[in-house]
């Protein structure tokens, strides 16, 4: 799996990567920091199954904090994209490229309108932040739609002498962009084109098309940066009003980068995504950082978290749709090391248990027996489908 963080320059899109992994890499209020797409590893937020057992999870990946763990997920921050990004302004089209493989998007966006659509700084609420989401979505439609209309005719007319269907050419020519046949089929249904006759769309239809497209295959969300900032939050109720069909989670990256930078030097002890920090060094802190700390303390009182958490449990469960399943057995949920429940997939949410058997090993689907539900002791069919945070022990024949 494999999350993509994009946004315009200063945005605080490299912020919110680096709060979410702790990675090492430039941050800067100018345009263009990032120019090298950033790999880095973040994690979600579960309950530690491990509790409903009286025990504490040891995970291989990942870690246990309290009565929750962290699961692991890829996120990657590509550079800053400004209007005409698909036609190559500001390097745009280099930066697209790299979120071929991403799963899903989390568009950061300052929520507090002080950064104009160039990146640049500019009076805090003089700047729309309505234009980002909408010049985002634009230049991830027109970037899908480039790279489908590369050579359209040709395509069109091999795919009608192979007689292959338009669906699964689709995938075939758009499987860069993890385009599925299914995606392309429902597009078609909704958009009412003929599959049959892909010679006659006409242009403003191959657009709709590409939008659909880029929408079941790339999936975004929206992370309402900066929203620590004075007329931010009222911004954000005027998003929620203006963008109903999107998921969008207001958030303070930098504020969340000095909980977990002063967690990291054992100054405060603090749970991505709680309410609440204590400090434990204070004689460790110059006035500005107590000061700092204070005003943070306020902010989670009021906003419950710095939201960056929330956004990416948002991206992988909502708009995914994964749900954690944890391998284990009956009588016994340690591996052969002493590790308990040492393992967390996150599966597809339609996973059955036979999904699930072959996602552990190939040999286990192939002689799938049956599968026990551990928290219930009942069996399981091959396709029944596993709920949120089942663990599941897998009987096959040898």
């Amino acid at each position: 799996m494999l999350v993509g963080i994009v946004g315009k320059p200063s945005c605080g899109k490299s912020t919110f990567f680096k709060a979410s992994t702790l990675a090492d890499i430039a941050i800067a209020n100018y345009p263009f920091t990032t120019i090298k797409p950033n790999h880095a590893v973040g994690f979600v937020k579960l309950p530690d199954p491990a509790r409903d057992f009286g025990k504490v999870s040891n995970p291989r990946l990942g870690f246990v904090l309290d009565a929750w763990r962290f699961v692991p997920v890829d996120l990657i921050d590509v550079a800053g994209l400004v209007p005409g990004a698909h036609e190559g302004h500001g390097l745009g089209k280099e930066f697209l490229n790299d979120l071929n493989q991403a799963d899903c998007l989390i568009h950061v966006v300052d929520v507090s309108g002080s950064v104009n659509e160039k990146g640049e700084p500019v009076p805090a609420g003089s700047y729309d932040p309505a234009n980002d989401i909408a010049f985002l979505e634009e230049e991830l439609d027109y970037w899908y739609l480039d790279i489908m209309k590369k050579g359209w005719e040709k395509f069109v007319r091999q795919a009608q002498q192979e007689k292959r269907p338009m669906a699964l050419a689709l995938e075939k020519q758009l499987s860069g962009l993890r385009v599925t046949e299914e995606m392309a089929k429902r597009a078609f249904k909704e958009l009412g084109l003929d599959p049959e006759q892909p010679a006659s769309w006409p242009e403003p239809k191959l657009y709709e098309l590409a939008r659909s497209l880029r929408q079941h295959s790339k999936p975004m969300l929206v992370a309402a940066n900066k929203a620590d900032l004075p007329g931010a939050w009222e911004n954000y109720e005027r998003l929620k009003q203006q963008f109903p069909h999107y998921h969008i989670v207001p958030c303070s990256a930098e504020l969340e980068l000095a909980l977990r930078e002063a967690s990291k030097h054992g100054v405060v002890t603090y749970i991505p995504g709680e309410k609440d920090f204590a400090i434990v060094k204070p004689e460790a802190l110059n006035e500005q950082q107590t000061t700092a700390l204070e005003f943070i303390k306020v902010f989670l009182q009021q906003r419950g978290s710095t939201g960056v958490q929330a956004v990416l449990n948002h991206a992988v469960f909502d708009l995914l749709k994964c749900k954690p399943i944890y391998p284990g057995g009956v009588g016994k949920l340690e591996d052969s090391e002493g590790r308990v429940i040492p393992d967390c997939f996150l599966m597809p949410g339609e996973a059955t248990a036979l999904d699930f058997a072959f996602r552990l090993h190939t040999d286990f689907g192939k002689n799938f027996v049956k599968a026990i539900n551990v928290r219930t002791k009942l069996p399981i069919g091959k396709d029944h489908a596993l709920g949120f945070g089942d663990i599941v022990e897998i009987m096959a024949t040898k």
